[in-house]
Order: structure tokens, then C-alpha cells, then sequence
């Protein structure tokens, strides 16, 4: 039957979300569009489509059997030398994605990682040693935070860019077809964004 690249994640909501792609494209990161802001649960991962059927249950069971938690982002750090990436971090809610992704990779999908599970926001990656600079001085005061309310399944395209799939509301049934990532901002002042 094939094969298809799938990964799940925590959607960064609107406002927050493309405003971070936005700058993530301002430092050079080609793939700023292609990838929707997000917390990665499950990173990109083959599976069998003849799979994908059981991941959906079992997606919905974890989801059904988890509870919204406050997540807050503040500051960046980095990966270097070890890979070149530059995050906004969490400050809060790392300790809830971390639970869930276990949860996610220990059913029909499972998958190794390649370094320890570190919940973060990227905001640039592959680029140049001066545009991570860059964005790691850009980004330092940036704060943002909401309640998490749901996870998505993704799968990327021919193209390269990553589609949701489903959504999976906590406690609550799938939401299929792309629907937008449900996110409530805690406050309600624009979002501190620098230049």
C-alpha cells in the first residue's frame, strides 16, 4: 500500500504561530512556510499506510485521556554544536508535552529518538552560522503563552510541506480535515514579538 511521512505536534496558535514563521523566514530558513509553528511530539517518521488506520485510534485514545495544561514560551536558546537549530523555549508546559509524547510514540508507531526529548519551538534551522546568530539575538526577549488543548496529525506532501490531517482535541473526540489547531492565548495583550 505504501508509505506516507508523518509527524504529530502541539500547533502554536494564531497569533503567535505566524508570527514565528514570519520570522522564520526573515533569517533565511527556507522551510519557514512549509512548516506550521509547532511542539514536536512525534518527529518525522515512514510509517505504513496500512498503519495509519490503528496510529488515528490510538492518537484519539491519548488525546481523550489527557487534560489541557498552560504553556509558555520565553527567551531562546540552541542546539548547537550538536545541530543547527535555534528555538524559542518553553518555560512552561515541558513537563505535559514530554508526558505526551511518550504516550504518542508507545503504539502502533514507535520511534527512536536521535538526542533526549527537548520540547521547544523552532525559529530557524540549516542556515548559516551569522542568520542563527541572528536569530538567536532577534527572538531573546520573546514571551507568548495559552492553554494547550489538542494535538494534529500531520503528513508531508511530495512538496515538502506539512498538512494536518487531524486534530485531537484533549478529553474529546477527532476533529478532521485540517481544522485549525485550538489554542486559548492567556492574555490578551498582542504578543511580544521584537525586531
Amino acid at each position: 500500500m505504501g508509505t506516507v511521512t508523518l509527524g504529530v505536534s502541539i500547533a502554536v496558535p494564531e497569533p503567535y504561530g505566524s508570527l514565528l514563521q514570519e520570522r522564520r523566514a526573515s533569517f533565511g530558513d527556507p522551510a519557514a512556510y512549509g512548516i506550521p509553528t509547532h511542539v514536536t511530539l512525534l518527529p518525522p517518521t515512514e510509517v505504513d499506510t496500512a498503519v495509519l488506520p490503528a496510529f488515528r485510534h490510538h492518537l484519539t485514545a491519548v488525546a481523550a485521556g489527557s487534560h489541557t495544561f498552560p504553556m509558555r514560551l520565553r527567551g531562546t536558546g540552541t542546539f548547537r554544536p550538536l545541530s543547527p537549530v535555534v528555538f524559542v523555549q518553553l518555560v512552561e508546559g515541558a513537563a505535559e508535552s514530554a508526558k505526551l509524547q511518550e504516550q504518542v510514540r508507545s503504539g502502533p508507531v514507535t520511534r527512536e529518538l536521535e538526542f533526549p526529548y527537548h520540547p521547544h519551538v523552532t525559529i530557524a534551522h540549516g542556515i548559516d552560522d551569522a542568520a542563527l546568530d541572528h536569530a538567536h539575538r532577534a527572538l531573546a526577549d520573546y514571551t507568548a503563552d495559552w492553554t494547550v488543548e489538542s494535538f494534529a496529525l500531520y503528513e508531508q506532501g511530495a512538496d515538502g510541506r506539512w498538512r494536518m490531517l487531524d486534530e485531537y482535541p484533549f478529553g474529546g473526540t477527532t476533529a478532521a480535515g485540517g481544522v485549525p489547531a485550538q489554542g486559548t492565548p492567556r492574555n490578551t495583550a498582542a504578543p511580544s514579538l521584537p525586531t
